[in-house]
């Protein structure tokens, strides 16, 4: 299981994320309590908090782990990620990167988060795009504060997103902990799609489309977060960014 926590303040998600009827029940929780509570409840869980631990953390542990969707951290210049799954392609990325053979998934990603931080402009969509496998995966620049997370175009590796009590932002592979902590206010990650909290949530296979929410309903009938989808009839561009608003050394 893996958990990744970020305060308000740093990162929020859409606001149709949060439940309209959301209130605290006795099982919401502030996103420091949801790490606290990962954190007891697994003796082996791996974690690290941000800053003074007040900012946000993130944790894993080789529970309920298969082959095909290994969990892996890296760490680099302040940069953490956690990924969940496998690469097909990774050998070519690794080259096209000027990254060695034993380079993991989690590395990778750091390194194409740097790439797109620094040597800009290039557009964040298409390197996503060119990952071919099996994966989701959480990353935090703790010196930008920065988040940046991804799921497969296909969604064969599950991953939630939701808002806690006290509106932090919560990224898990496991819908339980979302449950327990955030109450109706989360939902699905949704399958190719990318989010960094400098520019919201976006599809990286249909760049120009707008995203919507359609909002979810429980058994009772509540809304509980939403369901987010590519709007197919509604383009944010007709042309190709390649200027600053498409490159993120300017922009993070």
């Amino acid at each position: 299981m893996m958990l990744a926590v970020f305060e308000k303040s740093i990162g929020q998600g859409p606001e149709e994320l949060t439940s309209p009827t959301s209130k605290r029940a006795a099982n919401q929780k502030s996103g420091m309590e949801i790490m606290n509570s990962f954190v007891s409840s697994m003796s082996q869980a791996i974690s690290i908090r941000f800053g003074d631990g007040g900012g946000g953390g993130m944790a894993y542990a080789h529970v309920k782990e298969t082959v095909r969707q290994p969990r892996l951290f890296a760490s680099v210049d302040d940069i953490f990620c956690i990924f969940v799954g496998t690469l097909e392609n990774l050998c070519v990325l690794r080259r096209q990167y000027g990254l060695s053979k034993t380079t993991t998934e989690a590395n990778l990603v750091i390194e194409v988060y740097k790439t797109l931080i620094e040597r800009g402009p290039y557009p964040a969509d298409q390197v996503v795009k060119d990952m071919d496998g099996h994966f989701a995966f959480v990353l935090f620049d703790n010196k930008r504060t920065t988040i940046f997370a991804a799921v497969d175009g296909d969604g064969s590796v599950p991953l939630f997103w939701g808002t806690a009590v006290d509106g932090s932002l919560v990224f898990s592979d496991d819908p339980t902990i979302l449950q327990d902590g955030c109450g109706k206010s989360f939902a699905p990650f949704p399958a190719g799609c990318m989010f960094w909290n400098g520019g919201g949530l976006q599809s990286f296979e249909h760049p120009l489309n707008k995203m919507k929410a359609i909002p979810r309903v429980d058994n009772e009938g509540h809304e509980c977060g939403a369901n987010f989808k590519v709007d197919k009839f509604t383009r944010i561009n007709s042309i190709r960014r390649v200027d600053s608003a498409a490159n993120w050394a300017t922009s993070v």
